[in-house]
Parts: structure tokens; sequence; C-alpha cells
């Protein structure tokens, strides 16, 4: 009866036990996005010193993102996997209770009367057969079940530990932030291609009641010219980290069509210009709130438009992946960034960035220059 014994041992474990998982993909998930945080907190160190402050801070914030994205989504799973074990336990409890309460029987008959039959030795050895084919069954489901508690504890050990993890990767990317922020401003040495004067610049921004007109003025007055007949950009990546929300002329809440597109983005998050490109203007525009006009090719611009904060001045020629801007909101505390990746609701992503692409005088969809799926 050690079999049994052994089993009873697992089934008591199964009931006593608060809940629990052994490593599974988002336990590893979670681990490997707390030491990408870490790396970014090694990167941010390293920051101040670096030849190109501007550069590797935004390597900096950009590693940051990345490491909260990956956390955000491993707790999320993590907390998904152990709700789906503890479900699973409690629709099974009855259940292994009345085990429970069978294999406790078998343990305190002694063995010799366990195995005797009424009906003589044919039925005792018939009972023997019976109850050596049914125990590694058991056993087997036992160490099952043993498996899934060990791994709903992991999971919870896990999300105990993501807090400190967290709590440092919040207030990092501040810092970083700040730091961004504070580099560009004193930023002198990018080269000038083209710079409206003020007063250019005010004349259109008050002669404009649209974005196409300003827009067609912008790349009117910037002296570039037009596109080139059969220049294609190369693809591109977003500007930002986020979701397309609405497509290309899709229409909005309000009715309202634009052709562009509207990305969903996190709070404080980076935007970065694709390409090497000329900044054409920045600033507020209309109802876009704070715009930057990039000009990465002669003839063709892209708009941005929603941000909180831009980066750079009229006429800087900045290289690819160079910051210019920061979207709106503010950055959530560990409490409330723990408490949305592992109860859901609400939006992750309540700021939007709108993008244009326009080739001249034209809006063109910007799907064709990146890579745009929707989550």
């Amino acid at each position: 009866m050690r079999a049994g014994r052994g089993l009873l041992a697992a089934l008591a474990l199964v009931l006593a036990a608060p809940g629990g998982l052994a490593a599974a993909d988002p336990a590893a998930e979670a681990r490997a996005a707390a030491e990408s945080l870490r790396a970014a907190g090694n990167l941010l160190s390293g920051a101040e010193e670096a030849k190109d402050r501007v550069a590797a801070l935004t390597e900096t914030v950009r590693a940051y993102e990345a490491g909260l994205a990956s956390l955000r989504a491993g707790l999320r799973r993590a907390t998904i996997r152990e709700r789906a074990i503890a479900r699973g336990l409690e629709a099974r409890r009855q259940e292994l209770g009345q085990l429970l309460g069978v294999m406790l029987g078998m343990e305190r008959t002694p063995e010799a009367l366990l195995l005797l039959h009424p009906s003589g030795p044919v039925g005792t050895a018939r009972a023997g057969m019976m109850l050596g084919t049914v125990t590694p069954a058991l056993q087997a489901e036992a160490e099952i079940l043993r498996a899934e508690l060990e791994e709903i504890a992991t999971l919870r050990a896990l999300q105990e530990a993501a807090a400190g993890a967290l709590a440092d990767g919040l207030a990092g990317v501040q810092t970083a932030r700040t730091a961004l922020s504070q580099a560009v401003a004193e930023r002198r040495e990018l080269p000038r291609r083209f710079a409206a004067s003020p007063d250019a610049l005010k004349s259109l921004l008050e002669n404009s009641d649209t974005l196409d007109s300003f827009a067609a003025g912008l790349a009117r007055d910037s002296g570039q010219g037009p596109a080139e007949p059969g220049y294609a950009l190369p693809p591109l990546p977003l500007p930002v980290n986020g979701t397309l929300l609405r497509g290309y002329g899709e229409t909005d809440a309000a009715g309202i069509s634009r052709p562009g597109v509207v990305l969903a983005t996190r709070p404080l998050a980076l935007v970065t210009a694709p390409a090497p490109a000329t900044i054409l203007y920045r600033g507020p525009l209309l109802d876009y709130g704070n715009v930057i006009v990039l000009e990465p090719a002669p003839g063709i611009l892209m708009v941005f438009a929603g941000l909180a904060e831009v980066y750079g001045a009229t006429g800087e020629v900045v290289p690819a992946g160079s910051p210019v801007g920061l979207m709106g909101g503010a950055a959530p505390d560990a409490a409330a960034f723990l408490k949305a990746a592992t109860e859901g609701g609400g939006s992750s992503q309540p700021e939007t960035l709108y993008i244009e692409v326009r080739e001249g005088d034209t809006p063109v969809d910007p799907a064709g220059l990146f890579e745009l799926d929707k989550d």
C-alpha cells in the first residue's frame, strides 16, 4: 500500500494548497521582462557618460518601454493561467474530497483485510488486480495536480517579486525621459538645411484653416521642390510603440474622416524619427495639439500630431531614430500598473498619435510606408 499512501499524500497536498503553477511560458516571459528592466537601468547608468547622450538616452527609454510592455504582458498571461488552474481545481474539489476520503479509509484498513473479498479467493484476486490497475492512474493524476499547484505557487511568487523590478523600472524610465528632454534641449551639433523665418511660419499658421493647406504651404516654402517621379522611401519602423486604432480614411466616433492613420499608444511613449529628416515645423496646429512635420525626402512630408511635448528646432536635420517628442498622459505608479496588468479593464494605450504622409500636395496611405497591424 506504499503507492496508495503516496497518492494520499499528493491528494492531501491538492486539497490543502492555496493554489499555484510550475514554471510555464508566462512566468518565463515575466522573468525575462524583469531582467530587461534591470538591463535598461544599466544603460541609464552609462548614458550620462556617453559621447552622444541623446542617442544613449533614446536607447534607454526604448529599452524601458519594451521591458515594461513585456512585464505587463507576462503578468497578465500569468494571472490568466493561475485563474484557469484555480477554477479547474475548484470545480474538482468535491471529487477530490471524495477520493481523499476513500484513500483515508484505505490507509486505515489493515492491508490483509483490504484484500479480502466476501466471495472468496477469486473475488480477492480480482480486487487486487483492480486496485493494481487503478492506483497508477490515480498516482499519475496526483502528479499532474501537484505540478499545477507548484505552477500557481511559482506565478504568485513571481508577481510579488515583480513589484520591486517594476518600481525601479517606472522610476528609471521617468528619469531617462527627463534626462532625454534636457539632452535634446542642450544639443547643438545637428546640421540645418531649411529654416522658415518666424514671420513666414506665423503667417502660414494664421492663414491655414486645415492641415492640408498648412502642409501644402509648408512644402512650398521649404524650397526642396516636388517629390522625384517614382521615388519611394524604403519600409520604415513606426515612430512610436503602438497599435493601429483607425486606418487611412476611416471615420471616427465623431463622424470625421481624415487622410491618415491613428495609433493607440501608452502614456508618455517616446516618438522618434523613422528616417533621417528635416524638421519643417514643430508646435501647436489647429485642433491637432502639438505637431511635428518631417521631410525625409524632397516633397515628402510626415506629419505626427497629438504629442504632448515636441523636440528639436525648425530646420534641424535629425538622424533616423532621433527623438522628436513624447506622448501625453501620466505615468502609472507600481500599484496601478500591477492592477491593470493582472486585473485588466480600461485601456492600457489611452493616448493617440495621428500620422499623415504626403507626397507633394497629395496625402497617401501610411500603410504603404509603415507596417501597420491591428492588435
